[in-house]
């Protein structure tokens, strides 16, 4: 082989390493896309279009997690304004998956397979005050089991809320917790992508619109069977906007204005998470979860 030969060989050589490095990395900012708490905005024709991703993890690895209800009844959809009646009293098994993705985790076990059917309350105990949500074991009885085995387990103790989103800086308003290794600080690029190293089956999808005081589980935009440790609690009614995708885990009776007050102290904008780069915008005055209490 002459030099020149030699030396064009090498170049081609480079070419394709660089582009294997490129697509490599592209491949990484798929991973890292936020929808919801994540959440991608768009203006379309005057109006805001918001697509909803919570935790930021491949779509394309779905699991096969189900709940199985054997009694045949269909739990009774809650309206925004009202409690959920519970309708499904009969057994109930749960099933859970690993999860194997390469995103951060906080693995401390797997729920077991019968959830507690009496539970009506989640307290979420932050250092501004309690934010206090009424469940359903009926609608959403895998949704419920698995918080109630994280709080047992203090899998949310001294974690931070991470993201914070107001309609300034995404055209929806609402707030992200439930990912263990966060930092909440506006910078760190993994932010939203933390498990609990488990995922589960979707829960009354579209059983009421994310209107405010709604709380649901997050999963990435266009997956299914992937919900894991995370929750958003919508602030406004605005975000009925939100496409039907994510489980509904409750609502809040009592410490929406605790993140109100919050809000106004405003937040730290990172612009990747609008522009689906990774990290999320955090509140300035950090959310701290000091424990969760379900009864």
């Amino acid at each position: 082989m002459s030099g020149e030969d030699r030396q064009s060989q090498l170049a081609r050589e480079h070419k394709e390493r660089q582009a294997q490095r490129a697509a490599a990395q592209s491949a990484k900012a798929r991973r890292n896309t936020f929808i919801g708490a994540g959440v991608a905005v768009a203006v379309v024709a005057g109006g805001i279009f918001a697509a909803t991703t919570l935790v930021d993890r491949d779509p394309a690895k779905k699991v096969a997690a189900e709940s199985t209800p054997s009694a045949s009844a269909t739990p009774s959809v809650a309206l925004p304004t009202a409690k959920p009646t519970p309708t499904n009293t009969g057994p109930v098994t749960c099933t859970y998956k690993r999860d194997t993705s390469d995103v951060p985790q906080k693995y401390v076990g797997m729920p077991g397979k019968r959830p507690n059917m009496k539970l009506k309350t989640m307290t979420v105990v932050t250092n501004h005050g309690n934010i206090v949500i009424d469940i359903d074991p009926a609608l959403t009885p895998c949704s419920v089991n698995s918080m109630a085995f994280l709080a047992k387990k203090h899998f949310y103790d001294n974690t931070k809320c991470h993201r914070l989103v107001t309609p300034e800086t995404s055209g929806l308003f609402l707030l992200q917790c439930g990912d263990p290794k966060a930092k909440a600080d506006g910078k760190n690029p993994t932010d939203g992508q933390g498990t609990a190293g488990y995922v589960f089956q979707d829960e009354a999808v579209g059983a009421v619109p994310y209107t405010k005081g709604v709380v649901f589980l997050t999963q990435p935009q266009d997956a299914a069977g992937q919900n894991s440790s995370q929750f958003a609690i919508s602030m406004s009614d605005e975000n009925a906007q939100i496409e039907p995708q994510f489980s509904v885990l409750g609502m809040v009776s009592s410490g929406l204005d605790i993140i109100e007050r919050v809000a106004k102290d405003g937040v730290i904008v990172n612009d990747q998470d609008i522009t689906g780069d990774g990290g999320s915008t955090a509140p300035k005055n950090p959310i701290i979860i000091k424990q969760v209490i379900l009864k």
